[in-house]
């Protein structure tokens, strides 16, 4: 049984993505690295939908390599569609994995390092599209905008314990969340146009971003934009011009 290690580092969704791009970054630092994902390389298997796999993946974590300094949570599901076209079982499932989800494995490690006596650090993993309106999205910026409000509250709770909760909140990023999009897109494209660094996000570009989060001890309940500066322009549209309705288009 492992005794607890402040070099220890917990990555829930590290199998792909941003995830997996911390794993690398903190392993290079020889940082004791778990993942736990449901794709890719993991060291436990954990859906964090459900919330008895994530009690199972602490108990083994904690049994394992003992309680983690810092945890990060990137799992999350993308969707796309219109809200007036979008099904209860859709809102369900992306209000599953991006909201109710993080804060089950939140939760779940918060109580463990406060009855512990031992003070944490969480990055959960918002978007822009949390507070920028995106009417293609608007399921997953529901999902996100709530999870950047859960972050807040929790790090009103926590804190005096000593445990820390923020957000990174990614731009559009080259992970396998964009889909079938390829990179020489005219949409992505364009959004590389409108980002002030003038690029589209990497997945080792908020990585790196995460591992400061966690390593600022004075910095709690904050929601950190990691975009390259897109959000200083304008919202991402999927649809171009809005339809308005008017003399001429009254329903």
């Amino acid at each position: 049984m492992s005794t607890d290690n402040p070099r220890i580092a917990l990555v829930i969704g590290g199998g792909s993505g941003i995830g997996a791009a911390l794993a690398v970054l903190y392993r290079a630092r020889d940082i004791v690295t778990v993942v736990w994902d449901i794709d890719g390389e993991s060291d436990i298997n954990c859906d964090i939908a459900r919330a008895e796999q994530i009690d199972d993946a602490v108990a083994q974590t904690t049994a394992q390599w003992g309680i983690p300094a810092w945890v990060t949570v990137t799992a999350g599901v993308g969707h796309a569609g219109l809200l007036s076209e979008a099904t209860p079982e859709e809102w369900d499932r992306v209000m599953a994995v991006n909201a109710r989800g993080p804060w089950l494995c939140m939760r779940a490690w918060a109580r463990v390092m406060v009855e512990g006596g031992h003070a944490g650090s969480f990055v959960a993993t918002s978007s822009i599209s949390a507070h920028l309106v995106d009417r293609n999205m608007g399921i997953y910026c529901a999902s996100k905008a709530a999870l950047s409000m859960l972050v807040q509250v929790a790090a009103s709770e926590w804190g005096p314990s000593g445990v820390r909760v923020n957000a990174i909140a990614p731009g559009v990023t080259m992970t396998p969340m964009l889909g079938r999009s390829p990179q020489g897109s005219p949409w992505l494209s364009g959004v590389a146009d409108r980002t002030a660094l003038g690029r589209l996000g990497q997945a080792e570009d908020i990585a790196q971003a995460i591992v400061s989060l966690h390593d600022m001890e004075w910095v709690t309940g904050q929601v950190l934009d990691c975009d390259g500066g897109l959000s200083l322009r304008s919202p991402i549209d999927a649809f171009a011009a809005a339809p308005r309705l008017g003399k001429d288009n009254s329903p």
